[in-house]
């Protein structure tokens, strides 16, 4: 077996076998392929497509490429959420707590950002002391302790995904449905839960631009999941506006903690609620989404899924009396942007409002950047909120002295309406 091989049948749109995909995704995991061929055979794939079988065997091989989380010594359904990126989501710092409070058990690995906003990591680890990189006894020691616990992923997890990812960014070969779910989905699967919610956005902040093309995506994951003997839930949402008020690091810790202690931005709390609710259910805690709710209630009204989160800092060594005290989040410079008239504002750009906090300092255009934890963005008003002329409806911050000429940046962000716009933050449910 030879990659020109297995390359020429791709490219003469033949379907490959699992011994096939393993043989290029193991040798050029070991550096015994060159990029140039695995570019070519990546090109082919995406030109000629992979059927649900290739893109399954993708995955299992993708997954054989490096360690996996073995969690079943922890009792009970493990639950875990994969968003597939959007500006302002900071919904696993909320939905962990809830679930665990709730008496699910809830164990996540998850990324840093690479682009326009921070991931989970790097929102974590803008708390003080906060440790996100564990031994796999003591992840699995901390979810049975608290039924939580969000760790990094390691390099050696799935290592296959992370070198063709690279290569895909480099050579134009992203924009392929097979080969975006087997890389999501090694991920997830490779990290030991039972049940995965995915959260698929659609829309100008996000990758998959338009519904259609996300439905797609889900249910190539969900059967990709049930080959695997995964039970994947999926819901599609919407990422034409951010997610609740705040974007950046240490602004969107403190959304969440607001939100854990019942004082979260409706759009933002509406799609925790529907989130946490399959969760639950798929849990087996609730019987159905009434009760769901009726327990999501309980834990934010009672602050017990608050206090999840807290004990989850603690233990991963954050600094609890910090993040609660009035001026952990203190940025030196600030930046407003002004209503130049009177109405309804309309959110409708999320991805500029990403790209200017990354300018501002919260996101990274290359791995090796460094974050300012302090920079961001705070949305004064929200889509369908009145507005009165001269009122601040963004304000921008960082730790560097901010360029007043950004603000030209961000018109094409938003509109002011004589009347409100319908808006929905839930597009879609699959499983």
């Amino acid at each position: 077996m030879n990659i020109i091989e297995i390359i020429e049948k791709k490219k003469n749109k033949k379907k490959l076998n699992f011994k096939e995909i393993d043989f290029f995704v193991q040798n050029y995991s070991q550096n015994k392929i060159p990029d140039y061929q695995i570019s070519s055979l990546l090109m082919a794939i995406v030109i000629n497509g992979m059927d649900l079988d290739e893109a399954t065997n993708l995955t299992k091989s993708m997954i054989a490429s490096g360690k996996t989380i073995d969690l079943s010594s922890i009792k009970g359904l493990k639950v875990d959420k994969h968003s597939t990126g959007g500006v302002g989501d900071k919904v696993s710092l909320v939905l962990g707590p809830i679930i665990a409070a709730c008496g699910g058990i809830f164990a996540k690995m998850s990324g840093r950002g690479l682009g326009h906003t921070g991931g989970t990591i790097d929102k974590l680890e803008s708390i003080d002391g906060f440790s996100c990189f564990l031994s796999d006894e003591k992840f699995i020691e901390l979810v049975k302790k608290t039924n939580i616990s969000i760790i990094g992923q390691t390099d050696d997890l799935v290592p296959a995904d992370k070198k063709i990812y690279a290569l895909r960014d480099t050579s134009g070969t992203v924009n392929s449905i097979p080969l975006i779910a087997a890389s999501i989905m090694s991920k997830k699967i490779a990290t030991g839960a039972d049940v995965i919610l995915l959260d698929i956005k659609c829309g100008s902040g996000a990758f998959m631009k338009n519904q259609k093309e996300a439905e797609k995506l889900a249910n190539w994951m969900i059967q990709i999941g049930k080959k695997m003997k995964k039970k994947i839930k999926v819901e599609i949402t919407n990422m034409e506006q951010p997610l609740g008020k705040m974007i950046g690091n240490k602004n969107e810790v403190i959304e969440a903690i607001n939100t854990l202690q019942n004082k979260g931005e409706k759009n933002f709390v509406d799609l925790i609620y529907s989130s946490s609710s399959i969760l639950l259910i798929e849990s087996k805690i609730a019987k159905n989404e009434k009760e769901a709710y009726k327990m999501i209630d309980n834990v934010l009204k009672n602050e017990l899924a608050f206090k999840k989160f807290i004990e989850m800092v603690k233990n991963q060594g954050g600094d609890v009396d910090k993040i609660q005290s009035k001026n952990w989040w203190n940025p030196k410079y600030s930046l407003d942007v002004i209503a130049n008239k009177s109405g309804y504002l309309y959110l409708k750009n999320s991805m500029i409002l990403g790209l200017v906090a990354m300018e501002l300092g919260a996101g990274r255009k290359t791995k090796e950047d460094k974050i300012d934890n302090e920079a961001g963005i705070e949305l004064k008003k929200v889509t369908n909120e009145k507005v009165e002329e001269g009122e601040v409806i963004i304000k921008l911050y960082s730790s560097k002295k901010i360029n007043p000429n950004i603000i030209d940046k961000l018109s094409p962000t938003f509109e002011i309406n004589p009347n409100p716009k319908k808006h929905k933050i839930i597009l879609k449910k699959i499983s």
